[in-house]
């Protein structure tokens, strides 16, 4: 039998693939065979640029492209460009998002204290940003009646954490959306096509360094209550949530679609 958890020649398209988590899953999947494409904002392109070089220079294959996931013109530019590179597109993960201070909610503020401004652009991100790529390159994998489509939800859609309120609104419609296209694919192109989420608990990245760390590098009052309701009694590291993604896309899960992967050492599973 053949390997179930192989993603040997995939063509990937991964969005904001020049983050934390998404340098470590591009180097990851590349190294198991996959053919990277790594997007994100033209500001990162030095470093997605080095994190394609490096990827080749361990004998992978990867590609950067700077893109926009609100801008539907600049997304469909992507797509040609993969497709005359690789031919096709097997893979979309939608790790494109983000928070904003004005869109979170200060123990000293209330509810009345919420910034609409920044409420829209935060639910756009997370959002749109993963509909509208979506949208645009599953359009591409529907000629070959195969595509799988990964999307990053977060454990603040399955109940809601103090502070983020807009980033947890819009995680909380990514995971129906991931529900929802699960049927709409599926009924609609076919078996070939699977839909999941990922919903990754408390790991450390840029967007949330200061709200979990101290300028000593010491974990905030904050940071210590998340790992206070972790039965693993601390953060996670980018490399676990790997294994995870290459289940959702490789045939192993064949036969699973429009589920949400928690991956969180127990912190949805804890209460006292």
């Amino acid at each position: 039998m053949s390997n179930l958890f192989s993603v040997k020649n995939k063509v990937v398209v991964l969005t904001g693939g020049a983050g934390i988590l998404g340098k470590g899953i591009a180097t990851y999947l590349a190294g198991e065979g996959a053919k990277m494409v790594i997007l994100d904002l033209e500001r990162a392109a030095e470093t997605g640029e080095s994190l394609v070089k490096n990827i080749k220079d361990a004998g992978g294959d990867a590609m950067f492209l700077a893109t926009n996931v609100l801008d539907k013109e600049v997304l469909i530019k992507n797509r040609e460009a993969v497709l005359a590179k690789y031919g096709r597109i097997d893979v979309l993960l939608n790790a494109a998002g983000g928070n904003m201070p004005g869109a979170t909610i200060a123990p000293d503020k209330t509810i009345f204290d919420l910034d609409m401004d920044a409420l829209k652009k935060v639910v756009e991100l997370n959002l749109f940003g993963s509909v509208l790529p979506t949208m645009v390159f599953v359009e591409a994998m529907i000629p070959n009646k195969a595509g799988i489509i990964v999307n990053f939800s977060s454990m603040s859609a399955l109940r809601p954490l103090t502070r983020v309120c807009g980033y947890g609104v819009a995680k909380a419609a990514i995971s129906n959306f991931t529900k929802y296209m699960a049927g709409e694919l599926g009924q609609k192109f076919g078996e070939g096509f699977r839909v999941n989420a990922i919903c990754p608990g408390f790991f450390l990245t840029e967007q949330n360094r200061t709200l979990m760390t101290n300028p000593d590098g010491s974990p905030t009052a904050r940071a210590i209550s998340v790992m206070n309701h972790t039965p693993f009694g601390r953060l996670g590291e980018a490399e676990e949530l790997f294994g995870t993604i290459q289940y959702l896309i490789s045939d192993a899960s064949k036969f699973v679609t429009g589920t949400l992967a928690i991956v969180d050492g127990g912190f949805d599973a804890f209460s006292i």
